[in-house]
């Protein structure tokens, strides 16, 4: 992946910072992109570490000026984009009785509109000016298999993996992949339940290789599918779950 530029979003933390300082260490100049630009300097730091170009980028999922102009801002400051990692997102745990019409729209505005108007405005970059592209986004094993306390959170994701199967077969005329990844349980910053003994051994219980995803394991799934090695995958959601979903 040499001399390829990535944006990806959520690149603050957990999954999105891992897959933006493996995607350099793999060749990429990244641009990072966060709610504030301030939460994006040690991973920028990490980028540059590596011998690599990184730009922070402030990002607003929620509206569209603000999607459109980190992809302006993107190709500006680093000439073009050949990868989108769409990792944002906002997780919900709350039963489906206590769901109100607010928790249900930040949710769809964030996870799958957004996911689906950066996907737009990078498609529309790269078919515009003649360019073959590879979209990641990050679902999840919530969007595959039900899970109580998650109903509006694994909607979300269950609509970030047909849309990746849609864009593929509408964008594959104009040489751009559209995959995605499902992760299960992963130690992020935000999986603050994983530390409770009980909900940890209860999660884990589910795991057949009998441990949580490591947002490393993540990143190197998106790393997979936006490279040349993936070149004839598109449209599939890779499932990086430990064997969760196989019982």
């Amino acid at each position: 992946m040499t001399n390829r530029v990535a944006l990806v979003t959520g690149g603050s933390y957990g999954i999105g910072a891992a897959a933006a300082i493996t995607l350099a260490r793999d060749g990429c100049d990244v641009a990072v992109a966060d709610l504030r630009r301030e939460t994006l300097v040690d991973t920028v730091k990490s980028i540059e570490a590596l011998g690599r170009r990184a730009v922070a980028v402030e990002l607003d999922l929620r509206e569209q000026a603000s999607i459109e102009a980190a992809v302006g801002a993107a190709v500006m400051e680093l000439g073009t984009i050949d990868v989108l990692v769409n990792n944002a997102g906002v997780p919900q745990r709350k039963a489906a009785l206590d769901v109100t019409r607010q928790d249900w729209s930040l949710v769809m505005e964030v996870n799958l509109a957004g996911t689906f108007f950066m996907s737009q405005a990078a498609g529309r970059y790269w078919i515009e000016s003649r360019k073959a592209g590879a979209i990641v986004s990050v679902a999840s094993t919530h969007g595959i298999v039900g899970l109580a306390m998650s109903t509006t959170y694994g909607v979300s994701k269950a609509g970030v993996s047909h849309m990746t199967r849609m864009l593929a077969i509408e964008w594959a005329q104009y040489g751009i992949r559209v995959n995605a990844i499902a992760p299960a349980s992963t130690e992020t910053p935000t999986r603050t339940g994983l530390s409770d003994p009980s909900k940890r051994d209860l999660f884990l219980a589910r795991i057949p290789l009998n441990r949580f995803g490591s947002v490393q394991d993540m990143a190197e799934a998106i790393a997979y599918l936006a490279g040349e090695k993936a070149g004839f995958v598109t449209g599939q959601t890779l499932v990086v779950d430990g064997g969760l979903t196989s019982q």
